[in-house]
């Protein structure tokens, strides 16, 4: 890596990295301003395993918009790109959490300041804040609805879904009881499959009180998470419609308190359309990778 390539032969010098998260939604953060590095799924996937390697939900490659093919045309609204990779090494669009843990490490390393930022991302360019108190709010974009839904079943028991789309795709379904889900490792089984062509993420929904829901996720490619932001976003906008809810129609904006195992945000979806995610971001640790690990992954 003296070279900065991964699957090349030049892997001899360490490789600088971070551990963050967002409601303990982890990532191992990467960062690569000159988009040096060419990072394989199979070196992504051990440095998330939680055995083998530092561990994750995913990992965050941190790059110059400039400098990466897919942000190039986001290089003059946003400095920074977030090349958000699953923890299997599959290419995700956009982990609403994972924005807010960026936010958080380019504050860190004195990159941007406290106050308003835009990340790029595979789902579009997102407007970040950062407050005083360490807490990001992200915009996260506008849902999308498409009309044709699933059917999820787990163990039996048999849910319809909400699609949305968060610039990745979702399923919510509103549950009695959150273990109904099931162990969520593996994908729950839904129909039809052509809804999903590329997979989904999967939400099991139950109501908390007015306005406050708590949710488990099965995220695509990573399996059950502590946290998921797109997903809470999803669960927020499903819950808002089920409760005879659209700001569009109102003009008037609409909160929803969404619990999840690893802590807690607060989802707006505004008259236009627009939706705020605010939650904390924090960064545990940074340290080096042993070359030797990337080069048994590349192997």
């Amino acid at each position: 890596m003296s070279a900065r390539t991964i699957d090349g032969v030049n892997n001899t010098s360490p490789l600088t990295f971070l551990k963050g998260h967002g409601t303990q939604n982890d990532f191992v953060i990467v960062p690569d301003p000159d988009n040096a590095l060419d990072l394989p799924a199979s070196v992504v996937a051990r440095l998330c395993d939680r055995r083998a390697g530092i561990g994750g939900d995913g990992l965050l490659h941190v790059v110059r918009s400039a400098a990466h093919p897919d942000a190039q045309t986001m290089a003059g609204e946003a400095e920074w790109f977030m090349d958000y990779r699953n923890a299997d090494g599959s290419i995700a669009e956009m982990c609403g959490n994972g924005v807010r843990v960026f936010a958080g490490y380019l504050q860190r390393a004195g990159l941007v300041e406290e106050g308003d930022l835009a990340i790029a991302t595979r789902g579009g360019v997102k407007k970040a804040h950062i407050a005083k108190d360490g807490d990001v709010t992200v915009s996260m974009g506008k849902a999308v609805l498409p009309a044709d839904g699933v059917t999820v079943t787990v163990d039996g028991r048999s849910w319809p879904a909400r699609n949305v789309n968060m610039g990745n795709p979702h399923a919510v379904a509103f549950v009695a009881d959150l273990a109904h889900a099931g162990e969520l490792r593996s994908v729950p089984p839904f129909s039809p499959a052509e809804v999903y062509p590329d997979g989904v993420n999967v939400e099991f929904v139950v109501d908390r009180g007015p306005g406050h829901v708590a949710m488990r996720v099965h995220e695509r490619g990573s399996g059950e998470t502590r946290s998921c932001g797109t997903g809470a976003c999803a669960v927020a906008v499903a819950a808002a419609r089920r409760d005879g809810v659209d700001p569009a129609v109102t003009g008037a904006p609409v909160t929803y308190t969404v619990d999840l195992p690893g802590g807690t945000l607060v989802i707006t979806e505004y008259p236009d359309g627009e939706i705020e995610m605010t939650g904390p971001a924090v960064i545990v640790a940074e340290g080096v990778i042993d070359p030797a690990l990337i080069e048994t992954a590349v192997a």
